[in-house]
């Protein structure tokens, strides 16, 4: 890492250089290309899959996207004359418009049955499209909308609904984006107080996730990738982007205020917080592209796409941001800051204050504060119990869309089951099966949770037929659903008893059943594998078994929480209206999914954080009080505005005005909420401190097996080798016990070192004035307090 930090420094304009030309020339492909976004959720060889392709191959032009025209007037009736009038040349224009295949009215001699409602105040028509609603241009979704809306008046109300349709609705601005990347300037530069220094983690993140958001149009030509993952990966890209630059930032400020030169700053805050950046950015990596174990297309474009946002940034970091930072050299500290330098020369900075008195706090108290902290994860976890995967329709569209009042207008008119039909489709084969299909209307009919059945309609060749069940209740609901497996399991079979006959289940609803009834199937699995990684590579990378077995059990407890926020808000309605996020409803089949991964890897991001600093302390020193007081009061302040920043990100995406998109924005900001002020700032550290030694067991036998990953500094590990040996030989002079099998201890109060890790230091130190030896130097011990000046700081704090 220091290598590729000194060749960034020392080239840095052909850094730069290399970097915008990747932007503009990733930009220009992708401009050229154009988008081939697929939102495909059949899973393969489920029965709404069968249906739909057997639909495709027996009615040609009939298997495309549908959509509706609804009207609907206070006075009078949708039958008058003056209304047919109005509406008659309207549909005869849509019928005409490109990429249309069909228009079915309810007017005229071949007028469909059941097309205007009881009351005759409603009536709607059906726009079939020749192409599904992702492969549809959206000038074509617009123009239908733009032709039927021209037939609106005082007394008549036109609405359309449909996936077609709701490409209109898409945002065109990136508001959401704005006000993410505005807060997170903010909140830089009030820790900063520099422009220079808060400008840095911005760019850097902006162009590494420019350049993966024109990657992932480009990927969509090569695999099936969801219309929401230039935005899923923006959003991860951002937040994460963001927040590994700022922890190099700090690292390289922390640097000059040493007296450090600036390239030697640079090189030093990328050969240690970068090794971390690293480590962390593998982790998500790692637990996106779990989703690859499901084996499901449509997630396996999210994977990729959101792992190669997340890999494009943590380079940038490591490579672009050291070379800018050469480029604005001392400006990196405030005013203020270089003023102190000039005059008062290198000065060691403790972590003082509220950070400081915290982690004195957490360590008298670590059985309350986790008690408490374990209740509060609880609490906010218990929502997921109830947690119910659908259909989220244009019913759950904010009030003012189209989509969301045609839908509205056809449940008030028709019924709520006319917004969710399912779609029937059987193969003939011989006379036995089409007395049989003449048999089903009759016995859907009677079934429960049916409210009406259509005409079986056979092709042209007579081999393949096709009918209409609606609902008595909502596609969201879990009647619907209920009603579905009705059909499945009971009617149809009987039905089709002593015949060659099979009727596939299909519509909307089925699709999204079967979809989550795969991705439940294969959730354990998916959640096992992501965690084993994870720890695995905590494993290696810490040397101990409890801190693996401790971050998986924050991570569940952070995603736990996280999706009973999002049930509360989305699926039980807490506020959502309030944020604009439309009406209450299930929740995505594919979103536990993407949320278990991409939570798994942002709760990895700051547990690598907070604990590589200290595992840097407990191998120089072997004490563990020492090391997380140490640990938690340097790092908290920095995670905590990073986590601010990150939370800020999140939210500004509920702006996008996706409900998708939102669920994914609250989502990671409430688990990125609770990892940092909960979980890594209480839980984790109070569990620390009462495990104590026992932190950093390893079996011997396993140490000697396992490969080593370093993201500590170099000469940590010396100084833990050097005092392990003299261990061995029995020359040191460390006051302490060697507790389950941890390298012996020194104790908190003694202030006794053992004259290895001494040594070390001071060896080190060589480019520091004597009078400053205290002071932070590269890959060492930092300016905490020493062991008397930690008690005074307990006896501050209590």
């Amino acid at each position: 890492m220091a290598a590729i930090a000194r060749w960034c420094v020392r080239h840095r304009l052909v850094v730069v250089l290399l970097w915008f030309l990747a932007l503009v020339g990733v930009g220009g492909a992708a401009a050229f290309a154009g988008s081939a976004y697929s939102n495909d959720y059949e899973a393969p060889g489920t029965e709404s899959g069968r249906a739909t392709a057997l639909l495709d191959r027996g009615f040609q032009g009939l298997g495309g996207d549908t959509d509706t025209i609804v009207w609907h007037t206070e006075r009078g009736s949708v039958r008058a004359d003056a209304v047919q009038e109005r509406i008659g040349p309207v549909l005869e224009k849509v019928a005409g418009l490109p990429g249309v295949a069909a228009v079915t009215s309810p007017y005229g001699d071949r007028a469909a049955r059941g097309q205007v409602s009881e009351d005759g105040r409603t009536a709607y028509a059906t726009v079939t499209f020749r192409e599904q609603a992702d492969d549809i241009p959206v000038e074509q979704a617009r123009a239908l909308v733009d032709t039927a809306k021209a037939a609106q008046t005082d007394g008549l109300r036109v609405e359309l609904g449909g996936s077609a349709v709701a490409l209109t609705e898409a945002p065109g601005a990136h508001l959401s984006e704005a006000v993410g990347v505005a807060v997170a300037a903010i909140v830089l530069f009030l820790a900063f107080g520099s422009l220079a220094a808060s400008l840095l983690p911005i760019a850097t993140a902006l162009v590494s996730v420019g350049i993966a958001a024109s990657g992932i149009v480009l990927l969509g030509h090569l695999m099936t990738v969801a219309d929401f993952a230039p935005m899923l990966g923006m959003l991860i890209g951002l937040g994460v982007g963001i927040d590994y630059a700022l922890f190099i930032v700090t690292r390289h400020r922390k640097g000059l205020k040493r007296g450090l030169g600036v390239p030697e700053a640079a090189e030093t805050a990328v050969a240690t917080t970068g090794r971390a950046v690293v480590f962390a950015g593998a982790t998500v990596c790692i637990a996106l592209l779990g989703m690859l174990i499901l084996r499901l297309s449509f997630l396996n474009g999210v994977a990729i796409a959101a792992s190669l946002t997340v890999v494009l940034t943590v380079a940038a970091s490591v490579t672009l941001l050291p070379a800018l930072l050469a480029y604005i050299g001392p400006r990196a500290l405030s005013r203020r800051e270089r003023r102190v330098l000039a005059e008062h020369g290198p000065r060691p900075e403790s972590p003082t204050g509220l950070a400081a008195r915290w982690s004195a706090f957490v360590e008298r108290h670590p059985k309350l504060l986790g008690a408490v902290a374990a209740v509060v994860m609880t609490v906010l976890a218990l929502p997921t119990l109830s947690l119910h995967l659908g259909t989220s329709d244009q019913g759950n569209n904010p009030a003012s869309a189209t989509t969301r009042q045609a839908y509205d207008l056809l449940a008030d008119g028709f019924g709520p089951g006319v917004n969710g039909p399912l779609t029937l489709v059987a193969g003939i084969d011989g006379a036995d099966d089409r007395l049989a299909l003449d048999r089903l209307p009759a016995a859907l009919s009677a079934a429960k949770g049916v409210a009406e059945v259509s005409p079986v309609t056979y092709n042209a060749a007579g081999d393949t037929a096709l009918l209409t069940v609606v609902p008595d209740s909502a596609p969201q609901s879990r009647d619907t659903s209920d009603l579905v497996d009705r059909l499945r399991q009971d009617v149809i079979p009987t039905v089709a008893d002593g015949t060659s006959l099979e009727v596939h289940v299909g519509g909307i609803t089925a699709s999204y059943d079967d979809f989550a009834e795969v991705v439940v199937g294969k959730l354990p699995l998916f959640v096992g594998a992501v965690v084993t990684l994870g720890c695995l590579l905590l494993l290696l990378a810490f040397r101990s078994i409890g801190i693996p077995l401790k971050a998986a059990a924050m991570n569940v407890a952070a995603v736990a929480a996280a999706f009973g926020i999002v049930v509360a808000v989305f699926q039980w309605g807490w506020g959502a209206e309030l944020l604009g996020l439309g009406s209450a409803g299930p929740i995505e089949p594919f979103l536990p999914v993407i949320m278990v991964s991409v939570l798994f890897g942002l709760s990895m991001d700051y547990q690598v954080f907070l604990v590589s600093r200290m595992y840097e302390e407990w191998l120089e020193t072997g004490d563990n009080r020492r090391a997380v007081r140490v640990g938690l009061a340097e790092t908290s302040r920095v995670i905590n505005s990073a986590a601010v920043i990150m939370i800020a990100v999140f939210l500004a995406f509920v702006l996008s005005g996706d409900r998708v998109i939102a669920m994914f924005g609250i989502a990671l900001a409430a688990a990125v909420a609770l990892d940092a002020f909960v979980l890594r700032t209480l839980l984790v550290p109070a569990l620390m401190h009462l495990l104590g030694g026992a932190n950093w067991w390893l079996p011997k036998g396993l140490d000697r097996v396992l490969p080593r990953i370093s993201i500590e500094p170099p000469e940590c590990r010396a100084a833990a080798d050097a005092r392990d040996g003299d261990r061995t030989t029995g020359s040191t002079d460390a006051a302490g016990t060697e507790a389950a099998g941890a390298p012996a201890a020194r104790d908190g109060r003694t202030g006794a070192r053992t004259e290895a890790a001494a040594g070390a230091r001071t060896d080190v130190r060589t480019a520091v004035p004597e009078a400053d030896a205290r002071a932070r130097i590269p890959g060492q011990r930092s300016t905490v307090p020493t062991t008397e000046e930690n008690d005074d700081v307990r006896d501050i704090a209590g």
